[in-house]
């Protein structure tokens, strides 16, 4: 999202930092998870290597929350560790604070990390993902914002898609459960 002219740009970066654009995400995460829930924690923002070490003078924890709605749950045939199977959720989520990395913490914070993230994820089930399907990447995507635009105050949203390698798991997901 980017504005034509300084004017522009200086009004779209203030409703992003007012808050005022509506940010939402998919991503598939390991497990099941709550139709809706919420995460309200705190986080530092990155200090060097350290991430959530608790506060400090220097970088003080800020408040973060995150809303999360359940998409779809999957039940596939791929054992992993102890068990025959494994389970993995497609949730719609929605930032309201902006943290570094703040979705991944969120979701890691709960046991229930973004397949394919690498800092912040499971290992074992990013590399299940990429020896069943192929995809090497990060099952999060940013999909739409909403706002008001700046001059004319009427609603706009935008939309993209999550990227053909991310659509490809969620078909083969879908397929796999739908076998079982």
């Amino acid at each position: 999202l980017f504005g034509l002219n300084s004017q522009s740009a200086g009004k779209l970066g203030q409703l992003f930092i007012d808050r005022k654009i509506d940010k939402y995400y998919q991503a598939v995460v390991r497990g099941h998870v709550d139709e809706q829930f919420t995460i309200d924690r705190p986080l530092r923002e990155k200090f060097g290597e350290e991430w959530d070490k608790g506060s400090t003078d220097e970088n003080p924890e800020q408040s973060a929350t995150t809303h999360f709605n359940r998409i779809e749950d999957f039940v596939v045939p791929w054992p992993l560790g102890d068990f025959s199977s494994s389970r993995y959720s497609l949730l719609e989520i929605k930032p309201v604070t902006g943290r570094w990395h703040q979705i991944r913490r969120h979701l890691n914070h709960i046991a229930k990390p973004v397949v394919g993230d690498h800092r912040h994820g499971d290992h074992r089930h990013n590399q299940l993902m990429h020896e069943k399907t192929g995809v090497y990447r990060m099952l999060l995507s940013a999909v739409r914002v909403d706002f008001r635009h700046p001059f004319t105050q009427e609603m706009v949203t935008i939309t993209c898609g999550r990227g053909s390698g991310f659509d490809f798991v969620v078909k083969e997901l879908r397929r796999l459960t739908q076998c079982s």
